[in-house]
């Protein structure tokens, strides 16, 4: 008698360019990275993700983009490099891509998880009253602007029942620098039909204490907004691990 075969059929990866590529017939996943993972994953669906540290997060996202390979090592190179799982998943394409052991479907995947938690954040503030929402807000702003490495100025657009109606960018600037036009913001808040405006934006050293440009540059933006009867709620700055709000310190 023959016997019978075994077939298995391996895990397609989800982007080209995937290091699964490299073999056309992979060769089987070790016993032990498959030992590992299974209990990374029953950890992580017992506990939750306060059940495990950074590197140990990141492990399972790195899990799909590389199937068959010990992940901890690019999991260790990457907080190593970037700080922390934040820190990672927002950090610039180019920048991923210079870490040792990322490729495209790695980079593809952490940006997929990135651009996931923006939309989360952003569905808890969008059409909502801001003002009674704070907590959620502040979580917005941090989770999509405190890792850039640049300076990116937003504005969010409320009605007159301080709901919020937009939330756009109105530039992208250096890592210390950024060029904002009062005209513009209050011209798109007349185009919004908004009431009332709260600005946010970022530094990348950290520190979110305002520089003489902050502060000039609001005060002209408070200006412009009272001639037409817009209220300027709060300039907000946001750092690494903290925030300033431009009204708590008296600014506004």
């Amino acid at each position: 008698m023959c016997a019978k075969r075994q077939f298995s059929e391996a895990p397609l990866p989800l982007f080209q360019g995937d290091e699964a590529l490299v073999n056309p017939v992979p060769s089987p996943q070790p016993s032990y990275i498959r030992d590992h993972r299974k209990r990374l994953r029953e950890r992580f669906i017992k506990g939750g993700a306060t059940a495990i540290p950074d590197y140990e997060l990141l492990e399972l996202v790195l899990f799909r983009a590389i199937p068959r390979r010990d992940v901890k090592p690019l999991a260790w190179r990457l907080i190593d490099t970037f700080g922390d799982f934040n820190g990672a998943i927002s950090a610039p394409i180019e920048r991923l891509l210079s870490v040792k052991g990322v490729g495209d479907a790695v980079m593809q995947e952490l940006k997929i998880i990135e651009a996931a938690a923006h939309r989360l954040a952003r569905a808890r503030i969008m059409q909502r009253h801001v003002l009674t929402s704070w907590d959620a807000l502040l979580d917005y702003c941090h989770t999509t602007m405190a890792h850039r490495e640049t300076e990116q100025f937003r504005v969010l657009f409320l009605d007159n029942k301080n709901v919020l109606i937009a939330d756009e960018e109105q530039a992208k600037g250096t890592v210390d620098h950024v060029p904002v036009y009062p005209r513009e913001v209050v011209k798109r808040a007349l185009e919004l039909n908004a009431s009332a405006l709260i600005l946010v934006h970022n530094h990348p050293s950290g520190d979110p204490t305002p520089s003489e440009a902050d502060l000039a540059m609001t005060n002209k933006i408070y200006d412009a907004a009272l001639a037409l009867n817009i209220t300027l709620h709060d300039h907000l700055v946001i750092g690494k691990s903290r925030e300033l709000s431009f009204k708590s310190e008296g600014y506004l």
